[in-house]
């Protein structure tokens, strides 16, 4: 892999340099094995330690395909996707392997007794198969995690939709916590010129998340002046929509568990910021009841941040713990939007609060190309920015998904892959100098 490590490294490679590269036989990639999907039965989900299941191998490089790209990866980052694979929950991600396997010979690749996962990448494309005409080898690009067939019609308004939709990584092999990843080249996008590699990687999946939920129409259509609240505001996801209700002219409520998550959400501009921890509201009395008068005290401290208004939008994902206060407190006709379940995916709340005052549920997975392509662009105006903590070594990936499964990091957690250190693969030092306030702000979270 060294001679690729050069061609991206030196500043004279050109289109013809990358396409002459010979490509490897193997590379190293995070593995998961399908061998061991059984290791931490009858543990509880907090004991489950991703340090045990997630190995640095040697794989094969896979075969390329039509409509796809072999990329370079010179930096990914770790998605609460890679914690759920690494501890094999809600159940191990060979079932999807498998499933993919048999719908057609060439997505038979997939099933394998090893899992490459990782759903980010910034990185060069190697090589691309037949019938693709808009990327080329030495192409600099981010990848978003949407792999879809498009051979049905449920596709084609809204390629979530599509019936074969997968998360890249996750629901398909051969992901971006590797030195070589294969995609779609539908998943590509242009890296942003002014950031680093692994600044580059880190907003993939939740900033193309973010943006569906809170944004597009798809979502919860976000407008001038809605009161946004927003759970694990200082998180991977929380952060991006934080900046995406203070680019768009809302106004965040931030939830955060901490002093120091209070801070990361002050330096984001957010100025209305509750700590459930200190502030201490326990939404459920025991494990099966739920306690609505801390419901209320919840929507009074929100009305005492916004002018004695309630939330326009509840900006959901983690699932039981919270979602019975969400429904409560949305206002009369407002919208809880949820992408995920990371305290329990069996939801509890009171109906009542949800059909009398008219208020919607919206469920929003991911985004589609369209999305994903313009919360990137946003990025590479400089109008959003990487939220990124602390960066690991491809070996270390282990380590990095045990941090974000006990929840002691903040903001996005990286991981170099090509990449030698830290720092490298800006490419417009222009702009990076009108952001770099903001970048460093966003860096140090």
């Amino acid at each position: 892999m060294n001679h690729i490590r050069d061609a991206i490294l030196a500043s004279d490679s050109t289109p013809e340099d990358f396409a002459a590269l010979s490509i490897p036989e193997s590379y190293r990639a995070v593995t998961v094995r399908k061998s061991e999907a059984e290791m931490f039965t009858g543990l509880a989900t907090k004991e489950k330690d991703p340090r045990k299941s997630l190995h640095v191998e040697e794989v094969p490089v896979p075969e390329l395909g039509p409509g796809e790209a072999l990329v370079a990866v010179m930096a990914s980052s770790v998605n609460y996707n890679t914690v759920w694979t690494s501890i094999f929950e809600p159940l191990p991600t060979f079932g999807f392997l498998e499933r993919y396997g048999r719908t057609s010979p060439l997505a038979k690749r997939h099933d394998l007794p090893y899992h490459v996962i990782g759903s980010d990448l910034a990185g060069v494309v190697l090589r691309t198969g037949p019938g693709v005409n808009a990327w080329k080898p030495g192409d600099e690009v981010v990848a978003h995690c949407l792999s879809v067939e498009l051979e049905s019609a449920d596709g084609h308004d809204d390629t979530m939709l599509d019936p074969e939709q997968r998360i890249w990584g996750f629901e398909t092999n051969f992901g971006g916590l590797a030195e070589i990843a294969l995609v779609k080249s539908n998943q590509l996008m242009p890296k942003a010129k002014h950031l680093t590699w692994e600044e580059a990687a880190a907003p993939g999946l939740v900033n193309s998340t973010a943006y569906r939920q809170l944004v597009s129409r798809n979502g919860a259509g976000m407008k001038q002046g809605d009161n946004v609240l927003i759970w694990g505001a200082s998180g991977g996801l929380g952060s991006y929509a934080t900046q995406f209700a203070l680019a768009g002219g809302a106004n965040p409520i931030c939830v955060v568990s901490s002093p120091q998550k209070a801070d990361i959400c002050r330096r984001m501009g957010a100025e209305a910021i509750i700590d459930r921890t200190s502030e201490d509201y326990r939404f459920w009395s025991d494990e099966h009841t739920q306690n609505p008068r801390e419901w209320k005290r919840f929507g009074t401290r929100i009305r005492e941040l916004t002018g004695g208004e309630d939330p326009d939008i509840v900006f959901e994902h983690p699932g039981r713990e919270t979602f019975g206060a969400s429904v409560y407190v949305a206002r009369k006709g407002g919208t809880v939007v949820t992408c995920a379940s990371t305290s329990g995916y069996k939801h509890e709340y009171d109906n009542r609060y949800l059909w009398m005052s008219l208020k919607k549920i919206v469920g929003s997975h991911f985004a589609n190309y369209r999305e994903a392509w313009e919360a990137n662009r946003l990025l590479a105006k400089g109008k959003i920015h990487p939220t990124l903590s602390k960066t690991y070594r491809l070996e270390e990936t282990g380590q990095a998904a045990y941090d974000v499964h006990r929840n002691l990091h903040q903001g996005k957690v990286g991981v170099l892959a090509l990449a030698p250190e830290e720092g490298m693969g800006v490419r417009d030092e222009e702009t990076r100098a009108r952001h770099i306030d903001a970048i460093n702000r966003f860096r140090n979270v």
